[in-house]
């Protein structure tokens, strides 16, 4: 086991069982010497050794009415956050994977996304105290009818849903609204937009391509840079058979696996 002696990490899990790929994520920032810990609202069972699991609760409620009518991941949005807030760690979603450690000195860790330079908030470290941060939290404390970049057209879909509770309706309206819409919105307020780093460090691969992660024959490191510190895996992207099955011997998902010491076949859904 590595010594853990750099800056803290940690994730939100929904659920009672990880996927290995959730598995190889966590394990990967332990080995890279990030103490890790993963608030959950159920009982997990199959975390990786030396992962700490801490109740969700300690951070803030999580309401699975809201959830069962969103996604897993819908109040993640809130609760990285809070999380922040309370504890001062990096925020890394469990589909993130540890390529090098997180350099204590950087202080401001999130970066655009894909290809329309949005930010991602899959892997976030900003000030616990400060303006993005307070925005964000009153953002989600006191939601508005509407969020405030909302056009049109997304207003009229938010009236096709005026019988759902105000952040399902939100949801409905725009699935990423809680969160790297949310985001980039007050980064921008706020003046940390220009902070962000560049994709090659935590999105080096595009989303759009994100089935290179299990083919033989994918040159993934191809995309990767002397910046790369995480290489999002997006499992919400991935198709059902690779939750299903092992991924193919050769690929980066499985040379991942053997490298960190995480048997797929012991995890899939």
């Amino acid at each position: 086991m590595a010594e853990l002696n750099r800056r803290p990490v940690a994730s939100l899990w929904i659920g009672d069982k990880l996927h290995y790929l959730n598995q190889l994520c966590l394990k990967s920032h332990i080995l890279a010497g990030h103490p890790t810990t993963l608030y959950c609202t159920d009982d997990v069972q199959n975390a990786p050794e030396g992962v700490e699991i801490r109740p969700a609760s300690e951070i803030m409620d999580i309401d699975m009415s809201i959830v069962d009518q969103t996604s897993a991941s819908f109040l993640s949005n809130v609760f990285r956050y809070k999380m922040i807030k309370k504890t001062d760690a990096i925020w890394i979603d469990c589909d993130a994977f540890c390529h090098k450690p997180f350099p204590d000195d950087m202080k401001h860790i999130y970066a655009g996304h894909g290809f329309r330079g949005a930010l991602n908030c899959g892997v976030v470290s900003i000030p616990a105290q400060g303006d993005l941060i307070d925005m964000l939290l009153d953002y989600y404390e006191n939601l508005p009818e509407a969020p405030p970049w909302f056009n049109k057209n997304q207003k009229r879909k938010l009236e096709r849903f005026a019988s759902d509770p105000l952040a399902v309706r939100i949801y409905k309206a725009e699935r990423t609204a809680f969160g790297p819409q949310a985001f980039t919105y007050f980064a921008q307020q706020t003046g940390d937009y220009k902070r962000a780093l560049s994709p090659d460090y935590l999105y080096p691969v595009p989303f759009q391509l994100n089935d290179i992660f299990y083919d033989p024959y994918g040159r993934v490191e191809g995309h990767f840079t002397d910046n790369t510190l995480s290489v999002h895996l997006y499992t919400n992207g991935t198709k059902p058979w690779w939750r299903k099955n092992a991924p193919l011997e050769g690929s980066y998902a499985d040379r991942m696996c053997k490298q960190v010491g995480i048997d797929p076949n012991q995890a899939l859904k």
